[in-house]
């Protein structure tokens, strides 16, 4: 494959400005129970952020939005955690300022090119999302394969209309070829590909779209032969499921998370219905993401972006977490970013329609 080359250069702040060398060290104030934070706490973005203390800016670690940021003494670190995880007596960095003036810096614009016109990678993530707006899939594709040539670690956030759209096999073919690093869906996705392995429908539909008798009770066949199975890997290594999406990700030990919702069926088995339990596995996973996809699916879209940085810190500098949403609807998309995930590129496509297409391309690439 040739050199692709989607860096961003991270410029951090200068603080030898008289703004930050003259701003005071931040104010925290002592978490008065576990769970509980100070009334004046301050509630974190998904950006860089520095705070001072002792007269040296730190980098906040594990940048989340929606969470406290806290002096861990341990580990001698500001970091993010949520609010059920504080502790009685921990440093919580209070006050809303963010310009730097107090100690507490929010640097938004460390990934912008000094011109647009000369910020390729830059200008290529930022078109709006629209229907209507041509989509240079060949460019995707050369970001997903430059991610993986990079030993990038990239997250796909499944909805089940990636099976039922006729995208299966691509999914398949992207796990296949180690450009997928962790899956992340509910228990539907799991259910209705499992269904289409083992019985050729998803929710009761053949790959033609039409109902089969007896096909309304097929989802729950399935998760009543994965049950007994014992496991989804048992059913892969069982010979049970011989292709799809779960069969891949067993085959090539790629990880996978489903979180359950109050309206799963069955669920199966390994389908995380705990929620917090699901909020710290699925951070272990954002918290290393270099490029996040997600597709159609709003919900675990959302809950993704909600705990997705918009960097991550490796070789000793800043990179860019690429995020992508693909969804058939306009306002899912703009739901997403106006609930803080800004830097998504919106992509208004079906699943089989953007993953064939991309699916495609990396063939050409590999050819």
């Amino acid at each position: 494959m040739p050199p692709y080359n989607f860096d961003l250069t991270y410029t951090p702040p200068d603080f030898t400005r008289p703004l930050f060398t003259q701003a005071p060290d931040k104010e925290t104030e002592p978490a008065s129970a576990d769970g509980l934070a100070p009334t004046a706490f301050y509630s974190s973005t998904n950006f860089p952020t520095y705070v001072k203390r002792n007269g040296e800016w730190r980098l906040v670690k594990r940048a989340r939005m929606d969470a406290l940021i806290v002096w861990d003494n341990k580990a001698q670190e500001f970091a993010c955690i949520e609010m059920r995880k504080v502790r009685i007596g921990q440093p919580v960095v209070v006050d809303t300022a963010e310009d730097g003036s107090t100690g507490l810096l929010v640097h938004s614009t460390g990934f912008l090119p000094e011109s647009y016109s000369e910020g390729e990678a830059f200008k290529f993530m930022a078109s709006g999302a629209s229907r209507e707006r041509p989509l240079n899939y060949r460019r995707i594709a050369e970001l997903i394969a430059w991610d993986k040539g990079r030993d990038g670690r990239s997250v796909w956030v499944l909805g089940p209309a990636v099976v039922h759209s006729g995208a299966r096999d691509s999914m398949a073919w992207l796990i296949a070829n180690g450009y997928v690093g962790a899956v992340f869906g509910g228990n539907a996705v799991a259910v209705h590909d499992l269904e289409r392995a083992l019985y050729g429908t998803a929710l009761g539909m053949d790959i033609e779209g039409h109902t089969v008798l007896g096909g309304h009770r097929h989802h729950m066949d399935a998760i009543n032969t994965v049950r007994r199975a014992g496991s989804i890997a048992g059913a892969v290594q069982s010979g049970l499921v011989r292709d799809g999406i779960m069969h891949a990700l067993v085959n090539y030990g790629v990880p996978y998370l489903l979180a359950g919702s109050i309206r799963d069926d069955g669920p199966l088995p390994g389908v995380i219905t705990d929620v917090l339990e699901a909020q710290d596995k699925m951070r272990f996973f954002t918290q290393g993401a270099t490029l996040v996809v997600m597709m159609a699916t709003m919900l675990h879209s959302i809950a993704t972006g909600n705990m997705l940085p918009t960097f991550i810190e490796r070789n000793g500098t800043l990179e860019p977490v690429y995020t992508i949403v693909v969804d058939q609807e306009e306002t899912v998309i703009q739901k997403l970013m106006d609930r803080g995930t800004h830097q998504a590129f919106g992509i208004v496509r079906n699943a089989d329609d953007f993953l064939n297409r991309v699916v495609s391309e990396l063939k050409g690439l590999e050819g």
